[in-house]
């Protein structure tokens, strides 16, 4: 028998996006999982679209919808989605980006060969259609919390935990900016291993005027989390800070 993955994606502002991802989940080759949509109180039509579609496959009960009572942000909201799962696993994913079809059947086989508890895979960056742009950003098979300091290279969408090797507790997201790279580190820093699939199995959607736009704010964040969050030492956050702006420029060009 299979182990169940629970797929957690956090709703806001998803209107035109969800119908497709739910869809996207439905052809996965890997069959044995749950979805758990968590509405974080968002503005728009979301939380409808999502009712129409689990109301027109009201025979598949592996898809759930979550309405948080505030809006509180994307980590609470995943944690709101960690502390409902059923699954063995936790998948991450967001409702604009989109998954290969044999996403969850290809890692978690990669996951169950390298006795990982953590997994990671490649990804494309994709335009505002999530059409993939031929950029495509590859991993390493191992990432320690040293060598990830100064790589933000995990993307959320692409990340899977084994629960039976980490507790739901210790991938539960801080409620800071950038929480994701927050959480990676977090865990990384107790001494476990993430492994990288170095197979693109996602497109991350990122309009080009994002890229230019989001990158001072990106750095501030990446910074705040090396004094406050890691609470490294100047010239340790200075030399990682470097390595990080270097990678993180590559990446895009």
């Amino acid at each position: 028998m299979k182990e169940m993955v629970s797929i957690i994606v956090p709703v806001y502002r998803a209107e035109p996006y969800i119908a497709e991802t739910i869809e996207m989940v439905k052809r996965q080759t890997y069959k044995n999982w749950e979805l758990i949509l968590v509405d974080d109180c968002s503005p728009d039509n979301s939380a409808q679209v999502i009712e129409r579609e689990i109301a027109q496959a009201a025979e598949d009960t592996r898809i759930r919808l979550i309405r948080k009572e505030k809006n509180e942000g994307a980590a609470s909201a995943r944690n709101t989605g960690i502390d409902a799962a059923k699954g063995r696993y936790i998948a991450f994913l967001d409702a604009d980006d989109i998954w290969m079809p044999d996403k969850l059947e290809k890692e978690l086989a990669f996951m169950e060969d390298k006795q990982a508890a953590f997994a990671f895979t490649a990804y494309e960056f994709g335009d505002e259609n999530a059409k993939g742009t031929g950029k495509i950003v590859n991993v390493p098979e191992r990432l320690t919390y040293r060598k990830a300091l100064s790589r933000t290279i995990i993307f959320t969408t692409t990340v899977i935990f084994d629960t039976a090797k980490i507790s739901k507790e210790q991938i539960h997201m801080p409620l800071v900016a950038s929480e994701d790279t927050a959480t990676w580190w977090k865990v990384l820093r107790q001494g476990y291993v993430a492994y990288g699939l170095n197979e693109v199995l996602a497109i991350y959607r990122r309009p080009a005027k994002s890229l230019s736009s989001n990158k001072f704010v990106a750095m501030q964040r990446i910074w705040n989390l090396y004094r406050k969050e890691e609470k490294l030492s100047l010239p340790i956050s200075a030399f990682c800070f470097f390595f990080w702006a270097m990678r993180a420029t590559l990446r895009r060009i």
